[in-house]
């Protein structure tokens, strides 16, 4: 396993922008997908970050602009937050005081669990593994820091 980076202040760790590559793996079709784009977490009013995704997602062959957003509310301490989709709803918990952190998400009967690391000031990483009925995934997602 690679080296983690322990976060103390997860909010102001992830502010600014960041470089993003994804790989995507259906396992029971086999098909690959890939997106690339840029991840920005810009201040919310009230505290927090807004997570702005955007970039080209390609999928059998046919790329497609992707967005995504999503808000990064202030944890009970600084290492951590409350994960929330655009609209409000709960997404997830984060605690990257370790530099590590597992989050389950039930989605109607399917269950997203995540993995985030940290391995310095510029790189993280998250792993969703999405399985159940409906789907049976694996989404791999690195961030560089944008100078």
């Amino acid at each position: 396993m690679d080296e983690l980076w322990p976060v103390a202040d997860l909010l102001a760790h992830l502010a600014g922008r960041w470089r993003a590559e994804r790989s995507v793996r259906d396992l029971a079709s086999g098909d690959t997908g890939h997106f690339t784009g840029e991840t920005v977490f810009s201040p919310l009013d009230g505290g927090g970050l807004l997570h702005t995704e955007s970039g080209t997602f390609t999928w059998q062959g046919v790329a497609r602009p992707a967005t995504r957003t999503l808000r990064f509310l202030p944890g009970p301490t600084p290492g951590r937050a409350d994960v929330r989709f655009a609209d409000g709803r709960p997404f997830h918990a984060l605690d990257l005081t370790s530099g590590r952190h597992v989050a389950d998400h039930p989605c109607a009967a399917d269950l997203y669990r995540g993995v985030f690391t940290v391995r310095d000031a510029g790189h993280w990483r998250t792993v969703w593994r999405v399985g159940g009925p409906a789907k049976d995934l694996v989404l791999i997602t690195d961030y560089a820091r944008e100078a």
